[in-house]
C-alpha cells in the first residue's frame, strides 16, 4: 500500500491497526472470517471503476464485456458448488438480498413472512417489526422451546393457523442441526413458499458439514462472507422446487434487485465472489467446514466443565450461545471483558431473556475465523480457560436496574476493565498464541 501511505497516511495507519488487531486477538465473532489474500486482491482493481448495471448481456452501458464473463463465471461457479438451476450474486448485502426475495415474492402490506423472532436467535430481514421486512409485509414470529432447540410441531401449528406466504428458515444464533425436510413439509402444509437463509452455515454446507436446503426450500439465499469466507455480498438461489413452484421467479428476483432495490452491481465485490467460490469448491475448504465443527465441539465440551450453561446445552455447528444468568453478569459486561482480555465475541440475547435488549443475557461466539488461523481442538482447552478467566474476573459486576445509573456505572466498569491486571494478562498470553497462527 505504497501509493495509499504516501497520498492518506491517516487512513493507511488505521488499516494497519485494524491489521494488527485483527493479528493479535482471538476473532471469535461467528459471523466474522478471514478472506484470503486472493478475495482482497480482487476486491482492490480496475473493477471498482465500471458501471454495469442490468444483466450480462443485457446491459444499460457499453464496454461491460469483460463484466459480463465476471458475473457469468460467478453465477455458473454457484450453480456447480450449491446444485442450483438459477443464482443471482449482484445483492449487495444481505439485508438487499432478503428484501428482493420479499418483493418478487409479495405483495407490499398483505404478504405474510414467518421467521424466528429476534430474542430466539433470528435476523431483523426475517419478518422483525423494527426493519423493512416488517414495516413493508405482515409478519408473525416464531419461537424456540424450552430446550433451546426448534420445536417442529409448534411451528406446524402456528403456519398452519396463521398461513404465511414465505417461511423463512434461517438464523444467527442457532447453534444445531436445521431440518430443512421438516421446514418443507411445514411449508407445504401451510401453502408457503420456503426461503432457506443459511448466510451463517453456507461454508459449512458446500463443505458437507451441514445438510442442504436446495432438496426442500423453494429459494436459498446467502451472504458471502461469514463461513465462505469470501467478501461482504450476497447470493439469491432458486432451487429446482422453486422454479416447478414458479417457472418465473428467476425473473421476477432479478426485476427486484434491479431495477426493484438497486442500480449497478460492484463488478469487483462480483469478481471477489467468484474468487471464494472457487476455493470454497475445494477438498481444502471441506476439510477447513469439518474443522470448524469440531473445534466448535471441543469448544463447547470445555466450557460445559468450567461450569458455562450452553443454550441446547452444546452445538452441532459453528456458533455457541452462552447464557450467562449462573455466572451473575449480563452479555455487555462479559463481552467488553473480554475484549481488554483479547477475545472478541458479541452480547446476545438468549431464549427468554429478561436483560434490557441492550445488556442481553448471553454472549455469541464462534470458531470460523480461529479455524482459519489454524487452530484445532487441542487449542481449544486453552481459549476455554482464557474466557472462563476472564468472566471470573467480572461475575460480580451487576448491572443497576435504574436506566439512569446503567450508563454511569457502564462507563466506570469500561475503565477498571481497563486496567484490570488480571485481564491484561490474559491478553498478553492471547498475543503471544495467535502469533503462532498467522493471519491468511
Amino acid at each position: 500500500m505504497k501509493t495509499l501511505r504516501k497520498i492518506d497516511p491517516q487512513i493507511y495507519n488505521l488499516i494497519k491497526l485494524e491489521e494488527k488487531r485483527q493479528k493479535e486477538v482471538l476473532e471469535m465473532i461467528p459471523s466474522e472470517n478471514y478472506a484470503s489474500s486472493a478475495v482482497l486482491e480482487a476486491l482492490g482493481t480496475v473493477l471498482n471503476n465500471k458501471y454495469s448495471e442490468g444483466y450480462p448481456k443485457k446491459r444499460y452501458y457499453q464496454g461491460n464485456a469483460v463484466a459480463d464473463s465476471v458475473e457469468l463465471l460467478a453465477q455458473d461457479r454457484a450453480k456447480k458448488l450449491f446444485g442450483v438451476p438459477y443464482v443471482n450474486v449482484q445483492a449487495l448485502s444481505g439485508s438487499v438480498m432478503n428484501l428482493a426475495v420479499y418483493f418478487a415474492t409479495l405483495e407490499p402490506l398483505k404478504g405474510k413472512i414467518m421467521g424466528l423472532s429476534l430474542a430466539f436467535g433470528g435476523h431483523l430481514t426475517h419478518g422483525q417489526k423494527m426493519s423493512a421486512s416488517g414495516k413493508f409485509f405482515k409478519s408473525v414470529l416464531y419461537t424456540l422451546g424450552e430446550d433451546g432447540k426448534l420445536d417442529y410441531e409448534k411451528i406446524e401449528q402456528q403456519a398452519i393457523a396463521e398461513k404465511p406466504d414465505i417461511i423463512v428458515c434461517g438464523f444467527t444464533a442457532y447453534p444445531r442441526i436445521v431440518d430443512f425436510k421438516q421446514f418443507a413439509q411445514i411449508a407445504d402444509k401451510a401453502g408457503a413458499i420456503l426461503l432457506a437463509d443459511i448466510s451463517h452455515i453456507a461454508g459449512l454446507i458446500v463443505g458437507g458439514a451441514h445438510p442442504s436446503p436446495v432438496p426442500y426450500a423453494h429459494i436459498v439465499t446467502t451472504t458471502t462472507h461469514k463461513t465462505l469466507r469470501g467478501p461482504r455480498g450476497a447470493l439469491i438461489m432458486v432451487t429446482k422446487k422453486g422454479l416447478e413452484k414458479d417457472p418465473e421467479l428467476s425473473k421476477k428476483i432479478d426485476t427486484a434487485i434491479i431495477p426493484g432495490l438497486q442500480g449497478g452491481p460492484h463488478d469487483n465485490q462480483t469478481a471477489a465472489i467468484a474468487v471464494a467460490l472457487l476455493e470454497a469448491s475445494s477438498l481444502k475448504f471441506k476439510q477447513y467446514a469439518k474443522q470448524i465443527v469440531k473445534n466448535a465441539k471441543a469448544l463447547s465440551d470445555e466450557l460445559i466443565k468450567f461450569k458455562f450453561k450452553l443454550v441446547s446445552n452444546g452445538t452441532d455447528n459453528h456458533l455457541i450461545l452462552i447464557d450467562l444468568s449462573n455466572k451473575g453478569v449480563n452479555g455487555a459486561i462479559a463481552a467488553f471483558a473480554l475484549e481488554v482480555a483479547g477475545i472478541v465475541v458479541n452480547k446476545n440475547g438468549i431464549p427468554f431473556d429478561t436483560n434490557p435488549p441492550f445488556y442481553p443475557g448471553g454472549i455469541r461466539l464462534g470458531t470460523p475465523a480461529i479455524t482459519t488461523r489454524g487452530m484445532k481442538e487441542k487449542d481449544m482447552i486453552r481459549v476455554a480457560a482464557w474466557i472462563n478467566r476472564a468472566i471470573e474476573q467480572v461475575k460480580n459486576e451487576r448491572l443497576p436496574e435504574n436506566k439512569e445509573e446503567r450508563s454511569v456505572f457502564m462507563k466506570d466498569f469500561k475503565k477498571r476493565a481497563l486496567k484490570n491486571q488480571e485481564l491484561l494478562k490474559i491478553c498478553n498470553e492471547v498475543k503471544s498464541f495467535t502469533s503462532k497462527f498467522p493471519l491468511p
